[in-house]
């Protein structure tokens, strides 16, 4: 998002600074207390914070990706990715094998997986062992070296990771694509004054209208952004009530 926060403070004619020097939950916490007043966010994390008494954050628009997957939505999967010399074939094959997630405040690797796990009527004992990864890409990189047999890797993710390694496409295979489910969207601080997010809005909405914009969307495999509202979130809220009838603790 370093182009699009560069690209915002050009067309405001406002100083934007991208902060990424410091570890993400870190970022997350400055988010919520304000001292980062843009910033872009997984959708478990929004409807928890859009749940509390007095939010801290306000939607201002969410990506669309280019891919025909994604039908022109603000939307994306989850995809469940084994190497591809491994047996598996179904989600269900993986009784029994281990399993990493990215960590447990992300709907696509986490909230997701404890899901559909409540949907087989698997509430424990389903994974052999379970790992914590720290990042979708960290979990990628277990899969590979053979430390664990699996995991639901976010889609543009996934995406990015085989544009940058295309070797990856011969070693990798989706068994399964979750979703879809709603993106993770740009949000602004409440304190944020409402004139400014309303220009952000306009500028965010309108890009994929002008040259520059356009141009800098596709080169982040991005159609365009679009105007969403807390409802449309209301299935991460669904499935996060039913994922907590599961736990994913090392056997569990």
């Amino acid at each position: 998002m370093l182009a699009v926060s560069q690209y915002l403070g050009w067309r405001l004619e406002l100083p934007v600074e991208f902060v990424d020097q410091i570890p993400w939950q870190a970022r997350e916490q400055q988010l919520y207390a304000g001292q980062i007043e843009i910033g872009w966010i997984c959708g478990l994390p929004y409807v928890v914070q859009a749940d509390t008494p007095d939010p801290p954050l306000a939607l201002l628009a969410a990506p669309v990706m280019l891919g025909t997957r994604y039908a022109d939505q603000p939307q994306y999967f989850s995809d469940v990715v084994v190497r591809r010399d491994r047996h598996y074939r179904t989600f269900e094959d993986l009784r029994g094998a281990s399993w990493a997630y990215n960590e447990p405040h992300s709907h696509s690797g986490y909230n997701l997986t404890c899901y559909n796990l409540a949907c087989l009527g698997e509430t424990s004992g389903f994974f052999g062992q379970v790992l914590e990864a720290g990042s979708h890409q960290s979990a990628l990189e277990l899969i590979l070296s053979g430390q664990v047999a699996a995991s639901a890797i976010d889609s543009t993710v996934l995406e990015i990771e085989l544009a940058r390694r295309p070797e990856l496409n011969d070693l990798l295979r989706v068994i399964e694509a979750w979703g879809p489910s709603p993106i993770p969207p740009l949000v602004t601080h409440r304190s944020l004054p409402a004139e400014l997010h309303s220009r952000l809005q306009k500028l965010l909405l309108g890009m994929h209208q002008e040259d520059t914009g356009r141009s800098l969307l596709a080169s982040l495999g991005l159609r365009r952004f679009a105007e969403v509202s807390d409802q449309d979130y209301d299935p991460i809220r669904r499935m996060a009530r039913r994922a907590a009838q599961v736990g994913l603790g090392n056997g569990h």
